[in-house]
């Protein structure tokens, strides 16, 4: 399911040099609230999406942790600190919720690719940066803290890549919760995919606002442009 990530890693691109500021308000993933209590527990949730679940708690935690590193290096980019201090945040809490709600726990999935998922109560604060339960993360995750460490532009590029992949890897995640009727997923799962759109586009900015013209359209499938395909505020 997760087939971006090896393109990914075989992805090779130019290296630029550069700083940016960004608007503040379109760093912002949503202004919307989600309320796991409006919607029902499914029942018997198929292990096809349980697996999204662990997975994509993983993911947002990745997204969260590469951009507060990129911070450190590069603090005048304010995407660096206020996707993942406004909105990263939040859709942790998300995710970590329906993990909750349906236990998902090593023994849930059973699969050897989930090396640990126990973090189902850890607090946001105690979850180790830099390391997740799922060996595909785990690599990715190094391999865009090498490419982004380069220069601003090279970490800019990689908040393109994070939020491209979270876009694809949702739409293939909601069609799995549409088809156990899971509206609490689907709902999640929606509100998780409209902050990657906005989260997309504030990169797009810094990026043009630095002379790469192209912006998040680096060339390369799947991370090529969006215009037309991607809401825009």
């Amino acid at each position: 399911m997760k087939i971006l990530i090896s393109t990914l890693l075989a992805t090779t691109l130019l290296v630029f040099s550069g700083c940016d500021q960004e608007d503040n308000n379109k760093s912002d993933s949503d202004n919307k609230t989600f309320n796991l209590s409006e919607y029902p527990v499914t029942s018997n949730l198929s292990v096809e999406v349980k697996k999204t679940l662990a997975y994509m708690g993983n993911e947002e935690r990745l997204a969260y942790d590469v951009y507060n590193l990129f911070y450190t290096l590069y603090p005048e980019q304010k995407q660096f600190i206020n996707i993942p201090q406004k909105s990263e945040i939040k859709h942790i809490e998300i995710a970590q919720s329906l993990v909750q709600r349906y236990t998902i726990n090593d023994s849930s999935i059973n699969d050897s690719s989930y090396t640990s998922l126990d973090y189902q109560n850890t607090k946001i604060e105690d979850m180790e940066a830099g390391v997740y339960g799922v060996d595909t993360l785990q690599t990715l995750y190094n391999s865009l803290i090498t490419e982004g460490s380069v220069n601003v532009i090279e970490a800019l590029k990689v908040g393109c890549k994070i939020e491209v992949i979270d876009v694809d890897d949702l739409d293939a995640d909601i069609i799995l919760a549409n088809n156990d009727n899971a509206v609490d997923i689907v709902a999640a799962f929606n509100v998780l995919r409209d902050g990657s759109y906005n989260h997309y586009w504030s990169f797009d900015k810094g990026l043009k606002n630095l002379g790469i013209t192209n912006g998040c359209n680096l060339g390369v499938a799947p991370f090529t442009d969006k215009n037309g395909i991607y809401p825009q505020k």
